[in-house]
Parts: C-alpha cells; structure tokens; sequence
C-alpha cells in the first residue's frame, strides 16, 4: 500500500453541501473561538498539529524543534508488527516534518542536532524498510537525509567528525542501501580532505 497522502482540497465552488454549511457556521464564529477550536483538534491529532504548523510556518525553539522532530520520527517510522512484509500504509506527513524540522535546525545553526537526529531517523527508517515488503518509504527517507548531507558537505566541521557521521550513518542503514551513495560520496570527500 502506498503512503496516505491527504486528499487535496476540493475548489470552493465545487464543495459538497456539508463543507459549504460548516463554512456557514465557521463564518458566524469569532477568531478568538476559531482559534481555540484549531487548537482543540491540534492538540487531539498530531496530524492537525504538523498540518498547522506547515501551513502557518510556525517556528520553534531549537529544544522544542528536538522534541518535534523526534516524534515525527517516530510516527513517520511507526508501523504495524503485523503488517510485516507487507506494503504498509506510512505517514508521509510526519516524513515531510521530519525534513522541514531537520531544514529549521539547520538554518538556526543547529547542524550537529540535526546529525544525530539524522542518526536516528536512518535507524528506525531502515528498520521500517526492513520490515515492509518493498521499501516504499526509501524516497522519503533519503529526502530528509539529503538536508544533512548538504549542510555537512558545506560545513566547517573537522573533517573527522564528518567522516565518523557517516560511517555511523552508514553503520545504521539496516537494509545497506539508504543513501548510501551519497553518504559514500560525503565521507570520500572529506577523507580526500584529510589526506592532502
């Protein structure tokens, strides 16, 4: 099965009447109580949470930023232990948070965060392509990668640490292909660095 990605909204010439009635309804409200309702269902469903944010741009301190990306890891990475070998259904969303987060820490001058949140995302995520039938989510995976790999190439970093990333990079790939070509390219790089 491939992954939920959210349905985009119908045009609101061509909404259903039950949509068209809540925008009735919604229009009738203050802000302060849409606002407050917002918050009620962001708070209910994660999933309402990151779509808020993405939306709005909703910025965060770097430890709050840890602690969201975290469990965007977790949820992006979670899967049914009863779906295994299977193509199980997967949240794309939380993949897309877990980049955008990643990106965030990373303008903020938060680099050696996002590596090892980076760590930890190559970790679960490849147990999680373990486990599925054919690896859907690999793409999605190695799109939030990418953001690391091109702030590390760019970085002025030991060349050591560098290196030491992305063996442990490569050392947590459990599947030994998830962006490996360019963790191979990151760490030759830096190697050649070294050396002269």
């Amino acid at each position: 099965m491939p992954s939920r990605k959210p349905k985009k909204p119908t045009p609101a010439r061509k909404q259903p009447e039950s949509t068209a009635e809540l925008r009735q309804a919604l229009c009738k409200r203050t802000k302060a109580e849409l606002v407050d309702a917002l918050l009620e269902l962001a708070e209910a469903d994660r999933r309402v949470l990151r779509q808020l944010a993405a939306r709005f741009d909703v910025g965060a301190a770097a430890d709050k930023l840890v602690t969201a990306t975290r469990q965007a890891i977790a949820d992006a990475t979670a899967f049914d232990e009863r779906d295994i070998n299977r193509n199980f259904a997967y949240d794309s969303e939380a993949y897309d948070e877990v980049k955008r987060n990643l990106g965030r820490l990373i303008d903020s001058g938060q680099l050696r965060l996002a590596m090892q949140l980076a760590l930890e995302l190559m970790k679960q995520g490849s147990y999680q392509v373990e486990m599925s039938d054919e690896g859907l989510m690999t793409a999605d995976i190695e799109e939030c990668l990418s953001v690391v790999h091109k702030a590390v190439r760019k970085c002025d970093l030991p060349a050591n640490e560098a290196i030491a990333w992305c063996s442990a990079m490569l050392g947590n790939d459990r599947v030994g292909f998830i962006g490996r070509e360019p963790l191979q390219s990151l760490r030759n790089h830096f190697q050649g660095a070294t050396a002269r």
